[in-house]
């Protein structure tokens, strides 16, 4: 999916999207948060916060850089920032394939449902290995596609109503494992039916 394609879709969704991904995907979101352990001073990257719902879920203390394609997205996580008196969080638009920052920038960064929704999933897993720095923590929460053949067959017959949704159900497991670039600490199943996973990997 074209980055143009993306941000159309997620702005769309903008003014229901906590509505329908809120409650449903807030266990998995508190989780990766927990698993990120984020401690005051550490500076933070959120690839894809969305409307902000992961915001209140962040310890005081760390410094957290927002970024999303979706401009209209952005405005809602900035009145939840409001809402919360937060100083300590910046947000920037910008595409997670050409993340506008250092190399080594971040001590932790967290990925929820990113790469699954990108045209180059692997240039994104690149760029999150670019801005942390060595021995920093990066945290995936991302659907990955099955291992029952069955069932994969199954998330192939649905993608193409998935694309029109704004992400896949096959992004393969081993985008992260296989890609040379980080430690899996954990890999932990979430949400209903285990159909999230939360991956903690070291830099």
């Amino acid at each position: 999916m074209s980055v143009q394609r993306a941000e159309q879709i997620y702005s769309s969704y903008s003014g229901v999207y906590d509505l329908i991904f809120d409650a449903i995907f807030e266990p998995g979101r508190k989780r990766a948060i927990e698993t990120l352990d984020a401690q005051p001073g550490d500076a933070v990257l959120e690839v894809g916060i969305g409307t902000g719902l992961s915001l209140p879920h962040y310890p005081g203390g760390c410094l957290i850089t927002g970024i999303d394609i979706s401009a209209d997205m952005l405005d809602k996580a900035a009145s939840k920032l409001e809402g919360l008196g937060r100083r300590d969080v910046t947000l920037h638009r910008m595409s997670a394939e050409h993340l506008e920052f250092a190399d080594g920038a971040f001590d932790k960064v967290l990925l929820p449902h990113v790469i699954s929704c990108v045209e180059k999933p692997r240039r994104v897993v690149q760029e999150v290995h670019r801005v942390c720095r060595p021995g920093g923590r990066v945290v995936f929460l991302n659907h990955f596609g099955s291992r029952n053949r069955i069932v994969a067959k199954g998330e192939r017959y649905l993608n193409p109503v998935a694309r029109k949704l704004g992400f896949v159900l096959d992004i393969p497991f081993g985008m992260v494992a296989d890609s040379g670039l980080f430690h899996i600490e954990s890999v932990e199943k979430v949400n209903l039916m285990g159909v999230t996973s939360v991956v903690s990997c070291i830099r």
